[in-house]
């Protein structure tokens, strides 16, 4: 038998075997390079937490306060108490000994025996931000794996300004309302303090500490005047109850500047109580303005130059519009009357809807609208305000039967509290618009303030057009429908509307054949040189009340706030007002 001892072919095996250990040997010094580079963070990362300890040390969040510095949210001390089930050593006995002290329900003291009893479980919250003596009692219990850390919680100084101040969470960070909205500013920066330690988890004192210092969050300025936002407050929910309505919002709003200095919501609850921690109704919901909006019909006409004070139109006490067409609708005036001859003037001063709709169909819809437009509705105030609607106002193409009448006298369109009160503050403000303001601006903890601009203002209106609103709707008060607002000595404007509130079955009759009522003033004072614009709204008044009208259910609690404006605030009438004449002047006529 014949052997081959030839070799193979070592010269490829060779190749092969020289590209496997170079491919090895790069790839091993590619490895130390990452390591020695980028991937050196993570150990190190690993390393430190090894010999490290980490503390946080929480930023105070800043405060939030009125126009003069007085507190309205500020963050107060607290402890959370906490198990660690690790250390537990009678589970049953813990959960009970806890629920009894801090008063848990049974189904809480259940959850939280089952955390101690799950394996594995290292941490569970017991309670959240309790009094710091509370948390003191519970620690001096001696309970096995038991303690308490300190942070801190928030508290408002007024109840009523919960759905403007807003939340935050059990971790300090905003979720509604304001603290939402500026939780940047408020919320600072939390500091740490780092430590080496030994292998038993113990502070090595040669060691020292790194330490970064928490910044606390800077105070917010608001425009709330804290005086009188509780007096409002009083004054709207006695009227709301007495009345047996739903809710109530009013707002106190400076008329140059645009500020608000109250903003009062109150709300019916289930059980039949009243709070104020329901929402910001003012912001978020819209309803359709009834007759106030002829203060913007009426101004747009005389603006326009179509119609004058003095203008008269023949007014009957219903029409039929659309006749002939699919939305042929019989429209009645605001109350019963023959045919009969009105100046604008009287159309104002006694709420003819008929007669509004007159003066307003001398305009083009596009005009009427663009005026909506620049009175603020169908867009967000410049607040932004979390949650705040534009409303409803759709374009004039898209208006359909009634809708291109009844909205000149505040029906086929919807504004919030916060739009229509800086609607009619156009008037009281010479015809120029000035956006709502709630800001005003940060305070850090060093005393440095920095300012928030104001919104541009607008013109709207002329300011002799402004001026004669201001007289009509003085008249208003003095010898019509808003009666109930005067104050003595001081003549105040303003308008009425009283509403009927859209159903869920698409028209304004409940399935029982009953209506539900939306009742509203807003004026200002004093009428000739104005310095506070107000609204009053009552949603869902008793419907079988004499008090279901703007002029009997919103109209006196104008008065109450404007009487508390002259005192609280020095609001005094111009030389020469001392009020409403006794008389109704003859060329108004006969009261409709």
């Amino acid at each position: 038998m014949t052997v081959d001892l030839r070799g193979g072919p070592l010269r490829s095996r060779t190749v092969v075997a020289h590209a496997a250990v170079g491919a090895v040997l790069v790839g091993l010094l590619l490895r130390v390079a990452w390591l020695q580079t980028t991937g050196s963070q993570v150990y190190r990362d690993a390393g430190a937490e090894q010999r490290t300890r980490t503390t946080t040390i929480r930023a105070e969040r800043g405060s939030i306060l009125d126009r003069t510095g007085l507190e309205l949210a500020l963050p107060v001390p607290a402890s959370t108490i906490f198990v660690d089930p690790r250390e537990v050593t009678d589970p049953v006995g813990t959960a009970r000994a806890l629920a009894g002290i801090l008063g848990l329900a049974p189904e809480r003291e259940a959850e939280l025996l089952a955390r101690m009893e799950r394996e594995g479980s290292s941490f569970a919250y017991v309670a959240r931000q309790v009094d710091e003596a509370m948390a003191a009692a519970v620690v001096a219990l001696g309970l096995p794996g038991v303690a308490s850390y300190p942070e801190q919680r928030r508290e408002l100084t007024i109840g009523s300004l919960r759905p403007l101040i807003g939340r935050t969470d059990p971790d300090g960070a905003g979720t509604a309302g304001l603290e939402l909205q500026y939780d940047a500013e408020l919320r600072g920066t939390d500091g740490r303090v780092v430590r080496e330690v030994n292998a038993d988890g113990r502070a090595i004192a040669s060691a020292g500490t790194d330490t970064t210092f928490a910044e606390p969050g800077r105070d917010l300025l608001t425009t709330i005047d804290r005086n009188i936002q509780v007096q409002v407050d009083a004054v709207l929910a006695q009227q709301v109850a007495r009345i047996g309505a739903l809710s109530g919002t009013a707002i106190v709003m400076e008329v140059a500047t645009g500020e608000i200095y109250a903003l009062s919501t109150v709300r019916r609850n289930a059980d039949g109580t009243y709070s104020a921690d329901s929402g910001n109704f003012a912001a978020v919901e819209a309803h359709e303005p009834g007759s106030v909006a002829k203060v913007f019909s009426i101004s747009t006409a005389l603006n326009e130059g179509v119609v004058a004070p003095e203008s008269a139109f023949t007014v009957p006490g219903s029409q039929v519009f659309d006749e002939g067409t699919e939305w042929e609708t019989v429209l009645t005036d605001a109350y019963p009357h023959g045919t009969e001859p009105m100046t604008v003037r009287r159309i104002l001063v006694d709420s003819s809807n008929l007669g509004t709709v007159m003066a307003s169909q001398l305009l083009a819809d596009g005009v009427r609208h663009a005026y909506l437009r620049a009175f603020g509705f169908g867009e967000r105030t410049a607040l932004g305000f979390p949650g705040e609607s534009r409303g409803l106002l759709s374009p004039p193409d898209q208006w359909r039967g009634t809708e291109r009448f009844t909205n000149a006298y505040g029906y086929g369109y919807a504004a919030t509290a916060l739009q229509l009160v800086a609607g009619v503050n156009v008037v009281a403000n010479g015809g120029t618009y000035v956006a709502p303001r709630i800001v005003t601006g940060t305070v850090g903890a060093d005393g440095t303030a920095v300012p928030l601009a104001a919104p541009a203002p607008r013109d709207v209106l002329k300011p002799e057009v402004a001026a004669t609103m201001r007289s009509m709707l003085s008249d208003v008060v003095c010898f019509g429908t808003g009666s109930l607002a005067k104050v003595p000595g001081l003549t105040v404007a303003g308008k009425t509307g009283t509403g009927y509130k859209r159903q869920d079955n698409g028209t304004y009759v409940k399935d029982d054949g009953t209506r539900a009522y939306f009742a509203s003033f807003v004026g200002f004072l004093p009428a000739a040189a104005p310095e506070f614009t107000v609204l009053v709204s009552i949603d869902e008044p008793d419907p079988a009340s004499q008090d279901r009208f703007g002029g009997t259910a919103a109209a006196p609690v104008f008065a109450s706030i404007a009487q508390l404006l002259v005192s609280e605030l020095g609001v005094r009438p111009v030389d020469g007002d001392t009020g409403c004449a006794k008389e109704r002047p003859a060329e108004l006529g006969p009261r409709g």
